[in-house]
């Protein structure tokens, strides 16, 4: 028997059969209770947390976008997918309310991520989980410090989708998520069934650390090169100078790769990177996008990661460096 639920009602029902948004649970008139999906709070209203609350409502778990202190209620989302719009409303809260969290995705910015966190900090639960799906990499150790009793889990994903207009996004290309506890090996939470889902590819990794050093690496070749450049991916390739540029942050981030134990990507980044740069040739970088704008950039966390982990390592990567700094500085 299906579920229609009542926009304007505290309360869905079909026949005998009632939901109680807040307890997750579906109730029958003969006293049977049904698990429902998790309720999810979406930290970060960005493409990709407004592609995720629209995909989790979509699936009929209770989803919830947390917005910054004093920012009114959100409007209704349009999300865009192959040349079709749909509305969809969603619940959302300020970070500041009391109401208690015991599953949040947080999709903001890499140098956000800590912040957000603690700004709701005081409403997870004792045992709350946590998914941090953002750029880059250095801020899930800090977040595990702040919040030691939560459940920490990673991902990275390649779904593609980007903002046409205040709460109007596009999903401009399907992609996989990868999602991995941020201790290591584990079995796969109950939580992830629902995710499975999804209309969106979401995948359980056991390696998530091999996946996020990937992402890095990927990143580390392609985005500060086309913030420097102003160029949009293509260009790497096309332009000689460009891509022999490509080849040198290449063999660097291969020898740390190596040095921190994922040979595969050691062996694999040069065709990998040029791989990506093919395929997204028309795309312009997020980091691109962000120095265009005259915003922060997520570059302490991508390149500023992997110089920090080189000098641990004790590799020189001055090509790295050097980038590193010239981004610094834009």
């Amino acid at each position: 028997m299906s579920l229609v639920y009542a926009p304007d009602s505290a309360v869905a029902i079909v026949a005998d059969w009632a939901w109680r948004p807040n307890s997750g649970i579906v109730t029958r008139s003969t006293g049977q209770e049904i698990p429902m999906a998790k309720g999810w709070h979406i930290l970060g209203a960005g493409a990709i947390g407004c592609l995720f609350a629209d995909a989790l409502a979509s699936s009929g778990a209770p989803t919830t976008l947390v917005l910054r202190a004093n920012t009114p209620s959100a409007p209704p989302l349009q999300m865009e997918r192959n040349g079709q719009t749909h509305t969809r409303s969603l619940s959302s809260t300020n970070a500041p309310d009391v109401s208690p969290i015991d599953h949040l995705l947080v999709t903001t910015k890499a140098y956000d991520v800590v912040s957000s966190v603690n700004s709701v900090r005081h409403r997870l639960t004792a045992d709350a989980t946590i998914v941090l799906l953002a750029n880059g990499l250095g801020y899930a150790e800090d977040v595990a410090s702040l919040v030691p009793g939560a459940n920490l889990y990673c991902g990275t994903t390649t779904e593609g989708a980007f903002r046409r207009a205040p709460w109007h996004i596009c999903h401009a290309g399907r992609g996989q998520t990868l999602l991995g506890a941020f201790a290591g090996r584990a079995s796969t939470p109950d939580w992830f069934d629902d995710w499975q889902a999804l209309k969106l590819e979401c995948r359980w990794t056991n390696t998530i650390h091999a996946a996020l050093w990937h992402k890095l690496a990927i990143n580390c070749a392609i985005n500060p090169l086309t913030a420097r450049h102003r160029c949009h991916n293509g260009e790497l390739a096309n332009n000689p100078v460009f891509a022999r540029q490509v080849t040198e942050l290449c063999k660097e981030i291969a020898d740390v790769s190596r040095a921190a134990g994922f040979d595969d990507i050691a062996h694999s980044i040069k065709g990998d990177a040029f791989d990506v740069i093919q395929r997204t040739a028309a795309n312009r970088s997020s980091m691109l996008q962000d120095t265009l704008a005259g915003r922060s950039t997520e570059i302490e966390f991508i390149t500023g990661h992997l110089v920090n982990r080189a000098e641990q390592l004790d590799i020189e990567v001055p090509a790295n460096r050097d980038l590193l700094e010239q981004i610094r500085n834009a």
